[in-house]
């Protein structure tokens, strides 16, 4: 299956990215155009997923994007990498429980690579280090055409995570590559798109 490869090395405002793969959602919906991978990074942007709760906001000062993903209430900040993907489920498996395992797969392999053992916890959703939580995951599927994606904190500001609960859960702190140790993190975008890619031929 043929897959555009967009890899942005500038921040993309969350709304411009949003509205360029709700364009691709309807073009596949039409049988038009090609699947998506996009990687990219945001400038500070707080979005709430559909099963968010205003209890999750700490610093109500703070501005609020919401969505139509699924998920709660998450942080997009420069050091972040976003995985975002357009995927024709009509052309593959019809499994969202597939699709979500692939996902997750993805990732803990991707840390895996800079020597961090990580793991997959269904009720807290995302990949864990220990206690911590490092990537989210958050996807919505319309018509079988699966989208949104997965966030990898690398070495973004964590601080930003205190005026909210990240993905609604308390007494949970968040960690990145860079607060895991990892200093020198080289090929992040080839070694993602390479797993990435992979993974999504099991879909």
């Amino acid at each position: 299956m043929s897959i555009e490869i967009k890899i942005s090395n500038r921040l993309i405002p969350y709304k411009l990215a949003i509205k360029y793969m709700n364009s691709r959602v309807n073009d596949l919906k039409k049988g038009k155009n090609k699947e998506l991978l996009w990687i990219l990074e945001h400038p500070k942007t707080y979005t709430a997923g559909i099963r968010s709760k205003k209890n999750e906001v700490i610093d109500k000062k703070i501005k609020i994007i919401n969505t139509n993903r699924g998920g709660k209430i998450t942080l997009h900040n420069p050091g972040q990498k976003i995985i975002y993907f357009v995927l024709n489920l009509n052309n593959r498996k019809k499994d969202i429980r597939n699709l979500v395992l692939q996902l997750e797969k993805s990732v803990i392999e991707f840390l895996k690579i800079y020597k961090i053992k990580s793991f997959a916890d269904r009720k807290k959703i995302g990949i864990w280090v220990k206690n911590k939580k490092i990537s989210a995951i958050g996807i919505k599927v319309s018509g079988w055409i699966a989208y949104h994606g997965v966030s990898i904190n690398i070495k973004n500001n964590l601080k930003d995570y205190k005026k909210i609960l990240p993905c609604g859960l308390d007494n949970f702190d968040v960690t990145s590559l860079e607060n895991e140790g990892k200093k020198n993190i080289k090929k992040i975008n080839y070694n993602l798109k390479k797993i990435f890619i992979k993974n999504f031929k099991k879909i």
